[in-house]
């Protein structure tokens, strides 16, 4: 038996799967691609999330656009986060060039061009699908860890939200809750100490700022009405393929607390409203977080907990979650050792600090007798990668060097007017567009301070009043006044005259 018919019986086995999979794309051995030994990942372990990295310009974003093409024709919806602007192609065909073909003939792997069903959605005022949520579907301990407050500061967001609940005044943006706070402060404090106890100014002052820094962020744009609903995510078209919703961030890259924000706020969501889907033969709905490194960054301790946490639990929803990187390092330790799939591209070893990195990342995959990882992992070329997944009886599969399936939509992105085209016909654009500013904390807090304000001015007014009758009872009268005028008058006349006359007898003697 030769090395390459037994290294394909090999792979043959370790990815023999009798469900349903999707086709990454052909083994490599000693530089070239081998025909009929592909690459298979079932769909049924697909909900234990994965890692796909590697250096720039190595081909994560087509890998990321073959992944979603794949889910969508099995039926399964996609969530992507598309920070480079790179996905919107997926919505159009692509186009049979030569050096595709050749590629996918290497491997005895058919090219058919396709288009796929796709929502364009927002964080912001770009077009497409608004993305929103309320502050208070947030709660106070999941917005106390995105403020990244302490355990007094979390207990007064606490007592914010518990008061908002007993007065049943909503808290739906940040102006709300800004609100909420000026008031404790200033105009309601005496009540606010009266049934919840006191509140330290300096606190609520630490509270505003932080939220002040999120709203600087976009995080007024985010927070707000209509809140978006999970299940719009899970749709499937006529066709019966799962529609690739693709959330445009390209101007958010400067704001890494507002994108924290919203994907804690959608993992949250998720696994709150998502049943238990325990063993099933597909997941629910996968999830791509391009440059994952912007939550990890930025995120505080707590942030990172909530995350890992929400990482663990939520596969069992029926929810797989992708991280996409440059390098592994990017994700913390105890996230990656969550991740089932993992699709390594080239890295480079420019410097020792590099090659040592490389180092570490071979130690993260499976040993291979057909394979020297660290340095294969530099002589990759685009548009291949190791890979290692869970079969369907959660055993690491061999890792393997891959030349992976190029995709099958446009690998360009839309023009304006094929974006414009795409937003006129969605039917979540018409829905989530309208801006809504229902009455809330802010109004309801502005209508109870105006009326309190006119109270008191009426009051006043009418104490005014009460002392300028006062004053005007003990006022003399017009009489009084003219006869004590005349009085002075004759009393001035009668004193004048006895100094006249006292002088003009002191002259005459």
């Amino acid at each position: 038996m030769t090395k390459e018919t037994e290294f394909s019986e090999y792979i043959n086995t370790g990815y023999n799967t009798k469900g349903q999979n999707i086709i990454l794309g052909g083994a490599i051995l000693d530089g070239n691609p081998l025909a009929d030994t592909f690459i298979k990942i079932p769909l049924k372990t697909l909900n234990r999330h994965g890692l796909i990295a590697g250096a720039t310009g190595t081909g994560k974003t087509k890998t990321i656009q073959v992944f979603s093409e794949q889910l969508s024709n099995n039926g399964i919806p996609v969530l992507m986060m598309d920070i480079k602007g790179d996905f919107s192609g997926i919505a159009a065909e692509g186009e049979e060039k030569s050096f595709i073909t050749e590629r996918h003939a290497k491997i005895n792997l058919p090219y058919n061009i396709q288009k796929f069903p796709v929502e364009l959605m927002t964080l912001s005022s770009q077009d497409g699908v608004r993305l929103r949520a309320t502050v208070s579907e947030f709660g106070p301990v999941l917005f106390s860890r995105i403020l990244d407050l302490n355990d007094t500061q979390s207990g007064v967001v606490s007592i914010i939200f518990k008061y908002c609940d007993d007065k049943q005044m909503p808290l739906l943006d940040l102006k709300d809750i800004k609100k909420v706070i000026n008031y404790i402060t200033e105009e309601g404090k005496s009540e606010i100490e009266e049934h919840y106890g006191k509140i330290s100014t300096s606190t609520t002052g630490i509270i505003l700022r932080k939220i002040i820094e999120l709203e600087q962020q976009g995080g007024d744009i985010f927070f707000g009405e209509k809140s978006f609903e999970i299940d719009d995510l899970m749709r499937i078209n006529e066709n019966g393929k799962g529609y690739v919703n693709i959330i445009r961030l390209t101007d958010i890259q400067d704001k890494p607390k507002l994108f924290s924000t919203f994907m804690l706020q959608l993992l949250a969501e998720i696994y709150q409203q998502m049943p238990e889907k325990g063993d099933a033969e597909q997941p629910e709905l996968v999830i791509f977080i391009d440059e994952a490194h912007l939550i990890f960054n930025e995120a505080s301790k707590t942030l990172l907990d909530q995350i890992e946490t929400i990482v663990k639990l939520i596969r069992s929803k029926g929810i797989g979650v992708y991280f996409v990187t440059q390098n592994p390092m990017d994700v913390p330790a105890s996230v990656l050792a969550q991740l089932g799939l993992k699709i390594q591209h080239a890295l480079r070893a420019f410097t020792a600090k590099d090659r040592q990195a490389i180092k570490q990342t071979a130690e993260n995959y499976p040993t291979s007798k057909y394979y020297k990882t660290d340095e294969v992992l530099t002589s990759l070329g685009i548009g291949e990668a190791f890979v290692t997944a869970l079969n369907e009886k959660g055993i690491p599969t061999p890792l393997v060097a891959t030349m992976l399936r190029a995709p099958m939509s446009r690998m360009d992105v839309l023009n304006e007017d094929e974006i414009k085209a795409i937003n006129a016909k969605s039917k979540l654009v018409k829905k989530y567009n309208e801006e809504i500013d229902r009455e809330s904390a802010y109004e309801i807090l502005t209508k109870k301070i105006d009326e309190a304000n006119k109270k008191a001015a009426e009051e006043e007014a009418k104490e005014e009043t009460k002392t300028t009758s006062k004053r005007k009872a003990n006022e003399p009268s017009t009489a009084e006044v003219i006869g004590k005028s005349v009085t002075k008058v004759v009393t001035s006349a009668t004193f004048i005259r006895g100094v006249f006359g006292i002088l003009s007898k002191m002259f005459k003697k």
